[in-house]
């Protein structure tokens, strides 16, 4: 049994050690798997977000130069007639965060097409074009110094991208290289021409009319054969904002020189260079989106104002707040300024850890927002739950399993060592009676017994055990049968008195030499169907184990009791005898086995007559059962149907 229990032991190691390993990997696998949803989720917001920058690039890059007036020009494109209609531009912005659009002139004066030059401002715009006129001189102040270096920075500066806690399963399998390549711009990286009308010049700059007007008639003049003309920096005359800033004039002064009539050949061609957006800081809270236009050497910023604050919310409300992701993760958007954070909107869950980090600063011209995401709590695949559980079942089979095997193995184990016991009782058990039978007859044959009493004594206690030694071996016969079920019953319909009086008859001599009390109560027998002599064999059984057991018993008597009860008849049989321990009352009946105490020990016996009981009486459709008496003794209960 102790090689068995080391069998066992080894085999659990030798299979909890590959086991394990699998079962590591999986969850291994299902982290990577989890971590690369949330990555990916991630990404897509930011992507999202990106998105949108994009097309406030593009939407900004492809409007007309002259809509940054109250009025745009607009050609026919038959006719090649022109006429001037409101620009999109002239309604309040529609978005909560962009303050409103201007264009700065190349003396640092200030135009908005929220208001028509000449007219005066509409009060509900009053306070729009105040910030505005502000914004514009802070712009002034800045520009010169500024905003040509940040711009150039903006575009050669690497962009940051995601920061990954491992690679996808994606990229086990596909090359990502190329298309994950950050980029460094949202919109067009360099310079552009585009050839507008004279019209559109002029609606450009109605300050610098005289000056286009009489650039272009000597270009014409001079036979140059066409009305564009070569663009480059700004004039010179740019260096001085101080002169510049005392001749801006106000939108609405009536003063404004009257605009000059077009001249015929305004729908001849005249180039502009438009340079990239780019951005510059205007305070905390206020950030200038801009491109440079040149026109004949003259420089004009056109671009809108973008409240930090709210433009910020509204990343964060658009692409995250209403997000599952939301609910285990925390969004964090920065505005950097020089390497210096002006503003933080955080929105999402609380996270007292970080499990799991993803960084994106955005490309040119918003290459001054910065996007983190982070995690303190991963959440868990749906396959966890199942692998748990797969898990958990898996290790109550195999544990259920292997005590099964451990408890056939012991099992069989003990049978084993049961029937090694029962050939060494069964030798003990033949050889008693035989010595005895043996003796007695020498005994006779020498004449020891002188008298005809003695003599009759001697025969009768050769009888007895010549009885009991057929009776063991027609039980070790009868048990031989029933376990290769070749053993049948003869079932017929009587009372119990019959059998009760034989063995009454059969028991009496060993009762009276042992001095016990045998007491009948057969009640009121109704006829059942039994085997007469299989019932006579258990009855025979049954008393010879109580008369075994009850010999140190201070009273000695056996209860022989037949009772009905409902559709079954019960046969009792009870004894005075030391009981039988609990936790060996259902294995009493289990082939060869034997109570292990002090007067088992003294007490002979082969451990198959309890076994016989249950087996003959299961075979005629009834049960039997052993219970302690609530004195000394135990009581043995054989139910059979009636």
């Amino acid at each position: 049994m102790k090689r068995l229990k080391i069998y066992i032991i080894i085999f659990c190691v030798a299979l909890s050690i590959p086991l394990a390993y699998l079962i590591l990997r999986t969850y291994q696998g299902l982290k990577q798997e989890e971590v690369s949803k949330l990555q990916y989720f991630a990404e897509t917001i930011f992507d999202e977000m990106e998105k949108e920058l994009t097309a406030i690039v593009l939407k900004e890059e492809g409007r007309a130069i002259d809509e940054y007036n109250y009025k745009s020009i607009l050609s026919s494109p038959v006719s090649g007639e022109t006429q001037a209609v409101p620009s999109p531009l002239s309604r309040l912005p529609q978005e909560d965060y962009v303050l409103g659009y201007f264009q700065n002139n190349p003396d640092g004066s200030f135009q908005t097409p929220l208001v028509e030059i000449g007219k005066s401002i509409p009060g509900d715009r009053t306070a729009v074009i105040s910030k505005l006129k502000d914004t514009n001189r802070i712009f002034n102040q800045k520009r010169l110094a500024v905003v040509d270096a940040v711009a150039v920075a903006q575009t050669n500066v690497p962009i940051a991208r995601e920061q990954k806690e491992g690679s996808g399963f994606a990229d086990k399998y596909l090359d990502l290289s190329e298309s994950q390549k950050p980029k460094s711009y949202l919109g067009r990286k360099q310079k552009r021409v585009e050839k507008i009308t004279i019209a559109q010049a002029l609606n450009i700059a109605p300050r610098d009319r005289d000056h286009i007007l009489k650039t272009r008639q000597k270009g014409v003049d001079s036979g140059s054969g066409r009305s564009g003309y070569r663009y480059g920096k700004d004039r010179p005359g740019e260096a001085s904002l101080d002169a510049t800033l005392k001749n801006e004039m106000p939108l609405h002064d009536d003063s404004e020189k009257k605009i000059l009539p077009v001249p015929s050949h305004k729908t001849e061609k005249y180039q502009v260079e438009v340079a990239p957006l780019r951005s510059i800081f205007i305070n905390t809270d206020q950030v200038f989106i801009f491109r440079r236009i040149i026109i004949d050497n003259q420089s004009y910023r056109q671009g809108f104002i973008i409240r930090v604050r709210a433009f910020l919310n509204h990343l964060a409300k658009t692409y995250f707040v209403k997000q599952p992701l939301a609910r285990f993760t925390n969004l964090s958007l920065k505005i950097e300024n020089q390497g210096h954070e002006t503003e933080i909107i955080k929105t999402g869950a609380d996270s007292q850890r970080v499990n799991f980090l993803l960084n994106r600063t955005f490309p040119s011209p918003f290459s001054f927002l910065r996007a983190t995401l982070i995690c303190g709590q991963i959440p868990q695949s749906s396959g966890r739950g199942t692998l748990n559980i797969m898990i958990a079942v898996l290790f109550i089979v195999i544990l259920m399993g292997l005590f099964a095997i451990y408890k056939s193995a012991r099992a069989v184990v003990d049978l084993s060592e049961r029937r090694s016991k029962f050939v060494s009782s069964v030798t003990h058990e033949l050889k008693t009676p035989l010595t005895n039978i043996r003796m007695y007859i020498e005994m006779l044959e020498q004449g020891i017994a002188r008298d005809q009493k003695r003599e009759q004594d001697y025969f009768n206690i050769v009888g007895s055990e010549s009885a009991r030694l057929s009776r063991l071996i027609n039980n070790v016969l009868e048990l031989s049968k029933l376990e290769k079920k070749q053993r049948h019953i003869n079932v017929q319909e009587g009372t119990f008195d019959d059998v009760l009086q034989e063995v009454e008859a059969v028991m009496h001599e060993k009762l009276r030499h042992e001095g016990f009390t045998l007491i009948v109560d057969g009640g009121e027998a109704k006829p059942f169907k039994y085997d007469r002599e299989v019932m006579l064999l258990i009855m025979i059984n049954l008393m010879e184990n109580s008369i075994k057991f009850g010999k140190v018993a201070a009273v000695r008597k056996i209860t022989l009791r037949v009772r009905h009860e409902d559709d079954r008849v019960n046969i009792d049989v009870s004894d005075t005898g030391p009981g039988i321990p609990r936790p060996e009352l259902k294995k009493i009946f289990d082939d060869f086995y034997r109570v292990e105490n002090s007067l088992t020990r003294t007490t002979g016996g082969t451990g198959i007559g309890l076994a016989l009981v249950k087996k003959f009486v299961t075979l005629m459709g009834g049960d039997v059962r052993a219970e302690n008496n609530t004195g000394p003794g135990c009581t043995i209960t054989i139910r059979l149907p009636l």
